[in-house]
């Protein structure tokens, strides 16, 4: 009977004990124009979208390899290419990240921690 009761806690505790770090990450748009070709680059690879209209957010989740600075790079109504550095991450770092496009800015808010 115990030896029962050990093995259905297994599942459990595999879950538990099995933890993998991801960022999850919000990009704003809060300008009143749609903005195209919307990039992230973070370290090891990037992440985009091909518009975000205004007032909309686009979500995404990743596992950060390595360490390096974010890049956002996106395409402004006018059609100027608009290139921004954002915060250092670190390997491991999980946590939450948002990005808010403001009119000719951008507003890092990094909440990721590395445990």
């Amino acid at each position: 009977m115990r030896l029962l009761r050990a093995l259905a806690l297994l599942p459990a505790i595999a879950l538990t004990a099995c933890h993998s770090a991801f960022v999850t990450a919000t990009i704003q748009n809060r300008t009143s124009q749609t903005i195209q070709l919307v990039e992230v680059d973070y370290p090891s690879a990037s992440f985009g979208t091909q518009s975000l209209t205004p007032g909309a957010d686009f979500h995404y989740r990743f596992k950060v390899l390595g360490e390096g600075k974010l890049k956002l790079v996106y395409t402004d109504a006018a059609h100027q290419e608009k290139k921004f550095e954002g915060p250092l991450l670190k390997e491991g770092a999980e946590g939450q990240l948002t990005i808010t496009i403001i009119p000719n800015d951008v507003q890092w808010q990094n909440g990721t921690q590395i445990h």
